[in-house]
């Protein structure tokens, strides 16, 4: 059997790998993708893209697959590659703190697969200053550095000057990559898949874990959740990420998610359980602080019952 073609999807949190992917699973238009992940939690699959979820494994339309690998990205690569048929393509999105070349090098050590290339999602409006950040920026020079292709993500959010200086600083950090600019992750799979005529074959790196430490706060049902999703975003609790679930006053399940300064709440397209989990530098995640202000709405939305 011809070696399966494995394409890494890298980039910092928040970036917007996870929406790069559903867009993928879309538009697979026949071609049948497994996508890997560490854990589901962390790849939220649109709700209408799914037919079954079942020990371990999740099920697309159009003969798609997802599964987490925790820590056991070979064990997970074999059982893909027993698999009758097989996927014709394995996408594998990396944490957000994840240096993809490592990746391909795991991944090289068995030669059923083949790498298609590192495709690193960026954040067009904050991947420079995060890029400079005595914190992050290593992490994030270190992935760029690592790209085939880069997605200029939210390219949208950054005016014609800003995008032009952003290409130029591209082409000096990574002067061999493609660069495809993109709102909400809307990319072609066929301008991703397939595209990198010499993939390079990795290396081995430690990730960058260590640099932060989490939290997963579940708020009483019905806080105010853009309340707290402004909060998180723009008040001193330390918080670089979040991603998660709340109950709203109406009783409606929310998908809160912030970046940095920037926040937003959706409804939420299917069940799920409620937490959202906070991320920030180690040392600097101010977890005490962060469970009072979720105790303070949980006190203000009992008020506003009893009110009532």
């Amino acid at each position: 059997m011809a070696p399966l073609p494995v394409t890494v999807i890298g980039g910092y949190l928040g970036a917007g790998k996870t929406t790069l992917v559903n867009h993928l699973l879309r538009h697979a238009a026949g071609r049948r993708l497994a996508v890997l992940v560490n854990e589901f939690g962390e790849l939220a699959i649109d709700e209408d893209l799914i037919e079954a979820e079942e020990n371990g494994l999740i099920s697309i339309a159009g003969g798609c697959i997802c599964c987490s690998f925790g820590n056991d990205l070979i064990g997970a690569l074999h059982d893909l590659a027993a698999m009758s048929p097989p996927p014709d393509h394995i996408v594998i999105e990396s944490s957000g703190v994840a240096i993809p070349g490592a990746i391909v090098s795991t991944m090289l050590l068995n030669e059923n697969f083949r790498s298609d290339g590192v495709v690193v999602v960026i954040d067009a409006e904050t991947v420079q200053r995060n890029a400079r950040d005595d914190y992050i920026g290593d992490t994030i020079t270190r992935q760029l550095t690592d790209a085939e292709i880069i997605v200029a993500n939210k390219i949208d959010l950054v005016d014609e000057a800003a995008c032009a200086a952003l290409m130029g600083w591209l082409a000096s950090v990574a002067p061999g990559a493609i660069v495809i600019a993109a709102t909400r992750g809307e990319v072609a799979p066929d301008a991703l898949l397939g595209v990198v005529s010499n993939p390079g074959p990795g290396h081995p790196s430690d990730h960058s874990d260590q640099l932060f430490e989490s939290m997963v706060v579940s708020p009483r049902p019905g806080s105010d959740v853009a309340v707290l999703a402004e909060r998180l975003a723009l008040g001193p609790y330390g918080v670089i990420r979040t991603k998660g679930y709340a109950r709203g006053p109406d009783g409606a399940l929310n998908l809160l998610h912030t970046v940095g300064q920037r926040w937003e709440v959706t409804p939420a397209l299917d069940s799920h359980e409620v937490g959202i989990i906070c991320l920030g530098f180690r040392g600097s995640l101010d977890k005490s602080a962060i469970a009072d202000l979720v105790a303070h709405l949980a006190r203000t939305a009992a008020h506003r019952v009893n009110l009532a």
